[in-house]
């Protein structure tokens, strides 16, 4: 580690690696359990269960698999960026995928080498247990926590304490469903805590003598899919050591009473529809007296790694003499404009490496490792849109950093603006998903990047565009903006034989802000190959009608949808006297669109 708590000690903190989560157990067991399926002594069903919850899931093509790297609060090392890069490419297609949890995917891995992929990944620490399945899954944090001027402290060593407590822990094996939690540093929720089953938000207190107290809000049953709920509130304050007892009776509260039988309403949302906030609440405190009892009602956690505002970066040699360039250059300015997030220690920045499609390849991995190296702490951050973000940037290596980020095909400005737009993987490799939502991503970053939409694109620039393939919201498509979930409609042609047609279904005003989350309203349903141009109508009606200094958000929260119609009527009726040849064709395809959904595994 590089981070030194202070200008004045020293000492190097976090000696043991806090980054560092995987057991060979867990390797030698997957072995032992796939022998066993290939001779017929654990029947398929039983097999896939088991493999879920150690990170392997089936995918839209036949004997291939996805696998699913956990990064607790998204936080990994230079070295572990390297071994991610060689994952990718000995055994999948040369790149990765980062999610909306700030996990990295890796697709067409075949089951037979998921082993030795995990054996490589064992040996930076890393692991794919409870990545997937009826588990307490990836534990996400803000990818800013630390360095965020606006947080209350450091949420990301209790993050990593959640993560190690949960973490092959016997009581949350077999759920329900899957359990998520996300950590935010202060009440903006930049963790989408909102829309997870436990949020947890930090925030600090005097007590009886003045001295201040760090704990936490809680927040319970959040979640999206095709029923999104807001997490409702369960606790104005915990104090830090009764985080883990508290999380722990809602995980208990969950495991007694979801639904086994249906595992499509089995979320910890619908066990409070049924019995209601009163009703989980003393569940919930009946679950907690228990664990005081028992005497495990407080657990220190260590903080020792936290990252302080005062903290500082001990330069090595490589770094220490390096001064920026600071000749005017207009791609630059932009890249620094919305890139780089000043950081609460004097003289850094953070920048947001912007990721196409959430997508990125060894070659960048390994070039993302020597710049994390080279010009910050030596670690990233996989943030929950999608990017990677590497902190403690010296302002003077603001300009060296841009240029090799360049050279790495990384250097695309606009992040966290319209342009960069959050995507799950869509009918490229899911048997649920309807559409290629990740061609449509890159689609729509392309149409806003056209000189005819500048000027609309300018006026609306920090809203959010969310894509997911099918209703179940892989993309968030519910707390964007402008939000799409895949879908399809049928056009009977004139010999009366109907023709598909993939299309998406508008999200209007979605978001999540200190009062939680709100979702979009179904607005209208849009042709996929007009939606890029659908979008640019749609910050042209902000641009024309908002009122005063009215903000887009606010814009589109209010317009009606009738508005909406009319502004984009000839874009959203399709006949076969209007359509066009590729309004037949899915983005990145050439042949006819075809719906073929398979049986998926999200709920198993």
């Amino acid at each position: 580690m590089f981070l030194d708590p202070s200008p004045s000690t020293t000492q190097t903190r976090w000696v043991v690696n806090p980054l560092h989560f995987s057991s060979p157990a867990d390797i030698d067991e997957f072995v032992d359990r796939l022998s066993k399926f290939g001779r017929g002594e654990m029947s398929p069903d039983e097999f896939k269960v088991y493999r879920l919850g150690r990170g392997t899931y089936g995918q839209r093509q036949a004997d291939v698999n996805m696998l699913r790297v956990k990064i607790p609060q998204g936080v990994i090392d230079a070295r572990q960026l390297e071994v991610l890069a060689d994952l990718g490419e000995e055994y999948s297609r040369g790149f990765g995928h980062i999610t909306t949890r700030q996990n990295f995917q890796f697709h067409f891995v075949k089951l037979q080498r998921v082993p030795e992929a995990m054996r490589l990944l064992d040996s930076v620490g890393l692991t794919m247990r409870e990545a997937c399945g009826s588990t307490v899954r990836n534990v996400t944090a803000c990818a800013l926590a630390g360095v965020c001027s606006g947080a209350s402290f450091d949420v990301t060593p209790y993050g990593q304490a959640v993560t190690r407590y949960f973490l092959r822990n016997p009581i949350c094996q077999a759920l329900p469903r899957k359990f998520k939690i996300a950590l935010s540093g202060c009440e903006d929720d930049c963790a989408q805590g909102a829309i997870n089953d436990v949020a947890v938000l930090a925030l600090t207190r005097k007590d009886a003598v003045g001295k201040i107290q760090r704990g936490f809000r809680i927040r319970v049953g959040g979640g999206l899919s095709t029923t999104p709920e807001d997490a409702h509130p369960l606790e104005d304050f915990v104090a830090e050591d009764r985080l883990l007892p508290t999380i722990e009776a809602i995980v208990r509260v969950f495991d007694r009473t979801g639904n086994r039988q249906n595992k499509s309403r089995a979320r910890l949302k619908y066990v409070i529809r049924k019995i209601g906030m009163d009703g989980f609440r003393a569940e919930y405190q009946k679950e907690l007296a228990a664990i005081d009892e028992s005497g495990r009602g407080s657990v220190p956690i260590d903080v020792s790694g936290e990252v302080r505002p005062d903290a500082i970066i001990r330069l090595n040699p490589k770094r220490a003499g390096r001064t920026a360039d600071v000749s005017a250059d207009a791609a630059f300015d932009e890249f620094f404009r919305t890139n780089c997030v000043k950081q609460v220690q004097s003289g850094y920045h953070a920048v947001i490496v912007r990721l196409d499609r959430g997508d990125i390849t060894s070659e960048q991995l390994r070039g993302l490792a020597v710049a994390s190296r080279t010009y910050g702490e030596g670690q990233a951050r996989a943030s929950n849109d999608q990017n990677i973000i590497l902190r403690f940037v010296a302002d003077s290596n603001l300009r060296p950093l841009y240029e090799d980020l360049v050279k790495l095909g990384l250097g695309l400005p606009g992040a966290r603006t319209l342009k960069d737009v959050t995507a799950c993987p869509g009918a490229d490799t899911c048997n649920l998903a309807v559409t290629k939502s990740r061609e449509l991503s890159s689609a729509i970053s392309a149409r806003l990047s056209a000189p005819d939409a500048a000027k609309a694109v300018a006026a609306a620039e920090k809203l959010d565009i969310k894509i997911s393939g099918c209703p179940n919201s892989c993309g968030q498509h519910h707390i964007a903006a402008l939000g799409f979930h895949g879908t399809m409609r049928r056009v009977v042609m004139a010999d009366g034989v109907a023709r598909a047609v993939p299309e998406y279904q508008l999200h209007l005003g979605g978001g999540i802000d200190l009062n939680g989350a709100t979702f979009g309203r179904q607005v209208i349903k849009v042709p996929a190959r007009r939606v890029p141009d659908t979008v640019v109508r749609l910050l042209e009606l902000y641009e024309r009608e908002r009122t005063g200094d009215e903000g887009a958000l606010a814009f589109f929260r209010r317009t009606t949808p009738e508005t909406v119609k009319a502004a984009v009527a000839d874009l959203i009726e399709i006949d076969p006297a209007t359509a066009k040849p590729e309004d037949y064709l899915d983005h990145g395809d050439e042949t006819p669109f075809v719906v073929a959904i398979g049986q998926g595994e999200c709920a198993v």
